[in-house]
């Protein structure tokens, strides 16, 4: 984690002599969608043990009566009921059908009652509105999907909201964003639990990789949180976006708003669920970006036009949240345009710069990109990147370029 988990480390009880490691528990309710909740059933409930990937053994439990209705009208009756949650070291929560509903208080205090008894607590995209609901997020970071990570904040103001992460491992609970990063956390999980070779054999199988780079900053748009929008501090805020060619700073915004800095501070992370610093920042850098894409000014010119008091001022930043330098940028994205027409959004691709710790190489990003959009960081196996739209783009099965993983995660 970038930030210390030893706490979250103590914290982890020791499992009760009923439940059993290897069990994983799944709970589904109606009106979920049903991508998410295909996550953790096609990870944990198939046995892959001839590509080398330990067996878990899944339960598929109903939050509510059935039968559930999911996504397309689809109904699903669940084998299991809540009590089957007493036997599983693992209990996941795919997804929540609504941020705005509170879940049932069957279902809460099933999930507290495991957390107390040691099972380790997962939340996907939605779920993890469930697991604040049931108090096991007070105190501790988590994530959740980037539009829905202001109302976590919001309405659970004890929890740490990092709208960044791709997962957050906080020891005992995790949390991941939306629908693919259900994906990388499972596979965290696995990894955790059994190693890296378990797996990147599994990744294999689902011809994904077995690791990201980043986080969500990429996928970050400018539009206001839907929250925020009766709220005073959207002027504020909207003046901010159109004024990015200025340079001004978080105290400006605050004097705006008539607030001190502090007190800017805690609204705008209760209402966005981002410090105003680094939201200002990535705005900066995603009209940057912008510029680079659609204009024929300088790297120089960029970084004065979006507010940067310098031109290393933004190729700092720039490299941090899009893993490229703005020139290496526009000339990948240059390179790669189609003849004749429509502009295409690029992302990097890793190149080796010096090893890590644990001989883990750090890489330094360059940039493509492809018919289906931006693709994500490729892996050392053969799997393919992701198209923001979730599709693989045509540099999808390079090989051969490691990545850091695209989580924070308890030591």
């Amino acid at each position: 984690m970038s930030q210390d988990s030893a706490a979250a480390t103590e914290a982890v009880r020791k499992l009760s002599g009923r439940r059993r490691r290897e069990v994983v528990a799944v709970l589904l309710f109606s009106g979920g969608p049903i991508f998410e909740s295909s996550i953790p059933l096609s990870v944990f409930g198939i046995d892959r043990q001839d590509a080398g990937v330990p067996r878990y053994r899944l339960l598929v439990c109903g939050g509510e009566e059935g039968p559930l209705r999911t996504t397309g009208g689809l109904e699903l009756t669940a084998p299991y009921g809540l009590e089957a949650i007493s036997r599983a070291g693992t209990v996941v929560v795919p997804a929540w059908r609504s941020i705005t509903s509170p879940p049932p208080a069957e279902a809460l205090e099933a999930l507290r009652r495991a957390h107390e008894e040691g099972a380790r607590i997962v939340g996907l995209c939605t779920g993890a509105f469930v697991l604040a609901a049931a108090g096991l997020l007070d105190g501790r970071p988590a994530t959740t999907h980037w539009m829905y990570a202001p109302t976590l904040a919001k309405r659970y103001p004890s929890v740490h909201v990092d709208p960044r992460e791709l997962f957050v491992d906080d020891g005992d609970v995790l949390t991941s964003a939306g629908t693919a990063a259900g994906i990388d956390l499972c596979l965290h999980i696995v990894r955790t639990d059994h190693g890296t070779e378990a797996a990147g054999a599994l990744a294999r199988r689902l011809v994904v990789p077995p690791r990201r780079s980043g986080g969500q900053e990429r996928y970050l748009d400018r539009s206001l949180p839907e929250e925020i929008g009766s709220d005073p501090l959207a002027e504020v805020v909207a003046w901010a976006l159109e004024h990015l060619h200025e340079q001004f700073d978080v105290e400006t915004l605050a004097a705006r708003a008539y607030m001190s800095r502090r007190t800017f501070d805690r609204r705008f992370r209760s209402l966005t669920g981002s410090a105003p610093l680094q939201w200002l920042i990535t705005q900066r850098v995603l009209q940057a970006q912008r510029l680079l894409e659609t204009s024929e000014y300088s790297v120089d010119e960029v970084a004065g036009r979006c507010g940067f008091r310098s031109p290393v001022a933004l190729r700092g930043h720039f490299r941090r949240q899009l893993g490229s330098s703005p020139a290496a940028y526009r000339a990948a994205y240059r390179a790669r345009r189609p003849q004749g027409g429509g502009a295409e959004p690029v992302a990097p691709v890793i190149e080796p710069v010096v090893p890590a710790q644990g001989g883990a190489p750090i890489r330094r990003a360059t940039a493509t990109a492809g018919p289906s959009g931006p693709h994500v960081i490729t892996s050392p196996t053969a799997g393919p990147a992701q198209s923001e739209q979730g599709k693989p783009g045509p540099d999808a099965y390079t090989t051969g370029r490691p990545t850091l993983p695209g989580q924070r995660s308890a030591p």
